[in-house]
């Protein structure tokens, strides 16, 4: 009996072993990026071109003074930070609203109008560009915010990964709200809203973070350089530069990339939340 239970207990370290293993390969795999990314950005030019898998024989902080140098860092974190936050705010609202309907208000043709936000997913974004631009330049949108911004205020995604999470929200906390006399807007705004703060967090996170890192829309649509956002400034400044200053590209993109990372590790709880179905408690 006792060499059954022994045999049991190694099978589970051994077992322990190997799973904290494969989650330590797995961390190391996503935590290199990084790490390459900030050791380079400290490292001088010639060192980056010649040599750069090694660690720094010196650090040196040129890079970053250059950049301040070159480049109106703040501005263009000014400009991201009014498109990001103005995209993260309007799809918050916006896709919670859609989602309380399609979710929690029984009218007809509702499966329908959810199936058809689901198949808009289904199209090439690509496929939009063209029309998209024509329309926008026709409204006298382009070298604006507006056209960053208000095209992609609601994402069908986000109105789905809501729209489940709502779906686990038992309908007798909205039935007792409305017995205490809450109207519909009392219920969203008073119950399902701090009720789903999980998910809530989480499309705000991805919604800053796709507004952040989108290059091809600033691109097309921005012209002046006061308007330009971080990661057209970055795109232009890698164009600029001579290979011999590759150290202030990579701290171009360590202060880019920074924020986002630092926005995600600090709110990833809610993304365990929100995926996992785990409204209530």
């Amino acid at each position: 009996m006792n060499g059954l239970r022994l045999g049991m207990k190694n099978r589970r370290r051994w077992s322990l072993a190997l799973i904290y293993t494969l989650l330590t390969i797995g961390a190391a795999v996503v935590i290199y990026p990084f790490f390459f990314m900030v050791m380079n950005s400290v490292k001088p030019g010639p060192e980056i071109l010649h040599d750069p898998l090694s660690l720094p024989t010196h650090i040196t902080w040129n890079g970053y003074v250059e950049v301040f140098r070159s480049l109106d860092i703040l501005n263009l974190f000014k400009n991201s930070l009014i498109i990001s936050g103005s995209v993260t705010i309007l799809n918050v609202l916006l896709s919670a609203m859609v989602a309380f309907a399609l979710a929690k208000i029984d009218f007809p043709g509702r499966n329908l109008l959810f199936l058809m936000v689901l198949g808009t997913m289904m199209v090439p974004a690509i496929l939009l560009l063209i029309p998209k631009y024509t329309m926008l330049f026709n409204w006298g949108w382009v070298n604006t915010y507006k056209a960053l911004i208000l095209p992609v205020a609601v994402q069908p995604y986000n109105i789905f990964l809501i729209r489940q999470f709502y779906k686990q929200i038992p309908d007798d906390f909205l039935d007792a709200a409305k017995v205490d006399g809450c109207n519909l807007w009392g219920v969203f705004w008073r119950i399902l809203l701090p009720m789903s703060a999980p998910v809530l967090v989480t499309v705000a996170v991805l919604s800053f973070m796709g507004a952040w890192n989108d290059l091809l829309e600033a691109l097309l649509y921005l012209r002046d350089d006061s308007l330009y956002t971080v990661q057209l400034g970055l795109y232009s400044f890698q164009s600029e530069i001579p290979g011999k200053n590759a150290e202030q590209l990579w701290a171009a993109t360590t202060l880019v990339t920074l924020p986002v990372v630092l926005l995600f590790f600090w709110l990833q709880r809610y993304f365990i939340r929100a995926f996992s179905g785990v409204g209530l408690k």
